[in-house]
């Protein structure tokens, strides 16, 4: 006589249960996240900088004193993102201050584009006109003020919390070694320097797919005959540190652009073909290749987690959501029972 063991037939009903009990922890965490995002963001962010630029700081501590050490780790940090903001900032700039001058050649393709769109059977030139309104222009104006407040809050914040990580990095490490270094089987400094290790490898890449992608657009628009190429490398160059969206913005801004200037779809169409076709390239081979098998990480597990994190934390969440990835996978990689989603959000062919 033959029958089911009691004790695997609660198996299923046991891992239903985990399932379910992980699934409510996750939603629970990440709608606590999302609340407190006024101070997750930024600690995020500042954990992010220390851990990317700590081996620079070691590198010079073992050299001069480390109070030195430190104030020459943030002043490089401080200057590099500065650098980046100006440098997008002064793209922008160009580019509005052509717009501006060619306000009347953008109101005579508003105006035939109105015209084709009225032909075609699609009224949209009443609900335009509403939302180009002088309240719509205040409105944009006091909107753009408090991102600009909130901007310098969270800048101010990350700065704090990135100084008292790069002061308390080697305090910490010893309090872990003291009480033993391992959490649930993980070596906690092994794993720490293997994330910041994988952090620096991450941002080299992503600089020096920047600066292919600006050099690249700056050639397609000089060969187009688009106006500030310069410009337009700046933006590409900036804009491609943030994965998916981006690059997006990147291709879509030049060619409205281009067919504001030429008003012409045949040219407008050929930069964006152009464009996409860079993107794809550098972002499908370019960037893998780059990147090895150590930071190999599924498409689809990007793309989640660039708009996952985005939807919670905006644009910073957008760039940090994939570093959020990086270090995922790592712990993931030193725990066998986590090995399956390692091999669900690695491109690590089985």
């Amino acid at each position: 006589m033959t029958g089911k063991s009691p004790v695997n037939s609660a198996e299923p009903g046991l891992s239903t249960t985990g399932g379910m009990l992980l699934i409510i922890a996750t939603i629970l965490v990440l709608g606590a996240l999302s609340w407190g995002e006024m101070v997750f963001a930024p600690a995020a962010f500042a954990i992010f900088i220390v851990m990317v630029v700590w081996p620079l700081q070691a590198w010079l501590q073992a050299r001069m004193p480390k109070s030195l050490a430190i104030l020459i780790t943030i002043l490089l940090t401080v200057v590099s993102i500065v650098a980046l903001l100006l440098l997008f900032v002064w793209g922008m700039s160009v580019v509005g201050q052509w717009l501006i001058r060619n306000s009347g050649q953008l109101q005579s393709l508003y105006q035939s584009g109105s015209l084709w769109l009225e032909g075609h059977g699609v009224p949209v030139a009443d609900q335009i006109t509403n939302m180009f309104s002088m309240s719509w222009v205040v409105g944009m104006v006091q909107s753009m003020l408090s991102r600009l407040n909130g901007v310098a809050g969270f800048a101010m914040l990350v700065f704090a919390f990135a100084v008292l990580g790069l002061l308390e990095v080697e305090n910490l490490a010893r309090r872990i070694s003291a009480s033993g270094r391992r959490f649930g089987g993980v070596d906690i400094l092994e794993v720490g320097r293997e994330m910041a290790g994988q952090f620096g490898k991450y941002m080299l890449v992503r600089s020096i797919a920047s600066m292919v992608t600006g050099a690249i657009v700056w050639l397609i628009a000089w060969m187009v005959g688009l106006e500030h190429p310069s410009a337009w490398a700046a933006i590409a160059f900036t804009l491609n540190y943030i994965p998916f969206i981006g690059p997006l913005v990147a291709t879509v801004l030049p060619t409205l652009f281009a067919l504001a200037q030429f008003q012409s779809f045949q040219i407008a169409l050929v930069v964006l073909v152009c464009l996409t076709v860079v993107q794809f390239i550098i972002g499908s081979y370019l960037e893998p290749v780059l990147t090895g098998s150590t930071l190999s990480m599924s498409p689809f597990a990007v793309m989640f987690m660039v708009f996952l994190w985005s939807l919670l934390w905006g644009l910073t969440g957008a760039f940090i959501g994939v570093p959020i990835l990086v270090a995922v996978l790592t712990v993931c990689r030193r725990l066998p029972s986590m090995r399956w989603l390692t091999v669900m959000l690695s491109a690590d062919k089985a």
